[in-house]
This record gives structure tokens, C-alpha cells and sequence, in this order.
């Protein structure tokens, strides 16, 4: 469903009329498969912790399994009993992990007290993350949604990219010390808000051509969660012009849950005006 009727080409002030009924509906439509998503029932929503291992086994309640480092790389031994599944396979005894989690981690399921889990293995940076999701998760079961602001056209800004000779990479920091994430930047997307312009790093966003904003503005803390927010921004033309709809900046994992790693907006992205759209502080959180 087509999000904005705004030509990218005008500014704000020279935008037409526009139905903003219908922009309304869009955006609530959009932001209700959003929340749906949110909480799927072995989401980011469902976990119960957040650990990493070293090389001292770690046992988890409720999660079949020693965990530990051997020579660097996750290992979980299974005591007789005790499995976990892989997709079709099931493991058993000692299993080495880290080929199973060197493309982006894994999720190994397991079930317990009645409920059904998966024990999250992935790398953050040089270390490696087990963290814990259950599908009878009170915070999941009693979740009251995000409110947000109301949809506004003005937030909805014409952009321009400029890309980068060649795509690199950029390093932020993470809500946990000593974290760092690394994400593929190929330009810069600038745009004028009442007469000032600003400027705003795009990382790689999907297949499409599409890129991903991490930005804090003078909201955050007041009335947004303070680390960050995240946007997704259209593929831009032949010519890189593309639309920002800061209506749908959304919250990160880590605005739910302390169990979250979440990246921080790189420096420049920290934009001094309010921006009154998007996503608000969650009603409560995981802590």
C-alpha cells in the first residue's frame, strides 16, 4: 500500500492537497502489520535474558544445555535427555557451533514447561550471545502496544542520496559497552526541513534498493526512546531524489528489553530539531 501521495520533487510547501484521511489510514494500516510483527511469539519480544559465553559452562533455566567458548567458538553440551533442533535436525551430546552461526547466528529450538523456545546464538562483535526466547513470555503475553504521534504529512520530506564513490563501512556503538556493530553505508541523504538543511548517513537496507536510517533527534529521551530510533527510506530514483517519511521511525529491540543489542545512530545522524513523528516510549519494558 502506497504510503505518501507527495511529490519528492516539492518542497513542503509547494506540496498539493492530499487526502489525509487516506494518509491516516495507510499509516495505521502500515503500523498495525508492524506491532503484528513485533510480537510474533518467538520474537525479540519473548526473551527471557542475554548472556555470553566464555569459557566457563553456563547453564540457563529453563534452556537445555551447557554453554561455553572452546578455543574462541560456542559450544553447547547436552546432558543425556536433553536436545535441541536445528531446523529438521536434532541435536544431541556435544555440538559445536560456530559454523552454524557464522552467517548471522542461529536459532535452536527446544521445548520446556510447556512452552516452545529457541536459544538465539549469534556474534556481537568479538563476542559470541546466547539469548534465551520463550513463547510464554509475560511481557509478550501482556503486551499493550506502541503508542506513537499522530500521522502527519509534514513529516513527510522529499530527500536527495548522494552516493559514495564506493560503499563502506561505517562503526557505531551499541546500547551495551564495549559492542560495536558495522553496517555498509553508500551515501548520505540530505533534505530541507523549514528552510535548514540536514543530512543524514543511509546504510544498506534491502533487496530493493531501499536504505536504513538510525537517527536520535531532540525528542529522544523526552518523548522517544533516548538510543535511537530506525526508518526506512525508498530506493532512490535515477536522479536520487527519495521521500523521508519520519512517520514511520520505529523503535529498536533494545526500547523494549534490556535483553537487546541494538546499534546507536553514528554521530552526525543526531539531528537537533524535534522530530514529532514516528514511534514513542514504549508503555513499559523488559528489564
Amino acid at each position: 500500500m502506497s504510503h505518501t501521495t507527495r511529490d519528492p520533487h516539492l518542497s513542503r510547501e509547494e506540496q498539493p492537497g492530499l487526502d489525509t484521511d487516506r494518509f491516516a489510514d495507510d499509516w495505521r494500516s502500515w503500523h498495525q502489520a508492524h506491532e503484528k510483527g513485533r510480537t510474533d511469539p518467538l520474537g525479540i519480544l519473548s526473551a527471557t535474558g542475554l548472556y555470553f559465553l566464555d569459557d566457563d559452562p553456563l547453564r540457563v533455566d529453563g534452556v537445555p544445555g551447557s554453554w561455553r567458548l572452546v578455543e574462541g567458538q560456542p559450544q553447547v553440551d547436552l546432558a543425556p535427555g536433553e536436545t535441541l533442533t536445528d531446523g529438521c535436525q536434532e541435536l544431541t551430546g556435544s555440538v559445536a557451533l560456530g559454523d552454524r552461526i557464522a552467517r548471522g547466528g542461529a536459532m535452536l529450538g527446544f521445548d520446556a514447561e510447556g512452552a516452545h523456545g529457541v536459544a538465539e546464538v549469534a556474534w556481537r562483535g568479538s563476542s559470541v550471545m546466547l539469548r534465551p526466547r520463550r513463547s510464554d513470555s509475560a511481557y509478550l503475553a501482556h503486551f499493550p502496544g506502541t503508542p506513537a504521534y499522530p500521522a502527519d504529512p509534514r513529516w513527510v520530506v522529499p530527500a536527495h542520496f548522494d552516493a559514495y564513490q564506493e560503499v563502506h563501512e561505517e562503526t557505531v556503538g551499541a546500547v551495551i559497552d564495549g559492542l560495536q556493530h558495522h553496517f555498509d553505508s553508500p551515501g548520505v541523504l540530505t533534505f530541507t526541513i523549514d528552510g535548514t538543511d540536514y543530512r543524514l548517513t543511509a546504510f544498506t537496507g534491502g533487496d530493493d534498493g531501499s536504505l536504513t536510517v538510525l537517527l536520535r533527534d531532540a525528542t529522544s529521551g523526552v518523548t522517544t526512546y533516548p538510543a535511537s530510533r530506525t526508518l526506512r527510506v525508498a530506493a532512490p530514483d535515477a536522479q536520487g531524489d527519495t521521500v523521508i517519511d519520519f512517520n514511520r521511525a520505529t523503535n529498536l529491540p533494545c526500547a523494549y528489553t534490556d535483553f537487546a543489542t541494538c546499534p546507536l545512530p553514528p554521530v552526525e545522524n543526531r539531528l537537533p530539531i524535534a522530530v514529532e513523528a514516528g514511534e514513542k516510549l514504549p508503555v513499559s519494558r523488559v528489564s
